[in-house]
């Protein structure tokens, strides 16, 4: 009897400790959140050598060393362990290689996540939001979306009414 309630302890303590482990670590670590993502995307050097750092092509700063590592796996778990502040920033940064550094995202792509399909989901809200801000544009102007003239049941030329 005493073995089984010193087992019982012991294994309690490994799950304490392993339930402990998993809530430490359920995010990525939020010690380079207050970079400045402003800063490096319109500093082309700055930008650079970030992208040379996920490609391994250059050195990484600290925190690109971070991001390298943690990058596989938030692709991997679409970005389950980011908070809601990595995770705005991480589109906010992939937008803007998207947008304006093409060749870059294609490496980044083809090393990170081949298949394309953020960039396609990125594209297709794109279009979508630029669809849904003409269509306000449209109605906050008076205008429903219909091309049509207010005498659309007339026959223009001979000014009768369409049956």
């Amino acid at each position: 009897m005493k073995f089984f309630i010193h087992w019982c302890f012991q294994f309690t303590l490994v799950i304490c400790f392993a339930y402990q482990y998993n809530c430490e670590n359920s995010t990525y670590t939020t010690m380079y959140d207050g970079i400045d993502l402003d800063e490096i995307l319109t500093n082309d050097r700055l930008l650079a050598g970030y992208v040379n750092c996920l490609l391994e092509k250059g050195p990484c700063t600290p925190d690109g060393k971070e991001l390298k590592n943690n990058l596989p796996d938030a692709i991997e778990n679409d970005c389950s362990k980011c908070t809601e502040r990595q995770r705005e920033g991480a589109d906010k940064v992939m937008h803007y290689i998207i947008d304006h550094k093409p060749e870059e995202w294609e490496e980044l792509e083809k090393k990170y996540h081949s298949d394309g399909s953020y960039k396609l989901n990125y594209l297709l809200s794109k279009q979508k939001l630029s669809l849904d801000s003409q269509e306000n544009k449209n109605v906050s102007n008076g205008d429903n979306g219909d091309d049509d003239d207010d005498d659309n049941d007339k026959d223009h030329q001979g000014g009768q009414q369409l049956k």
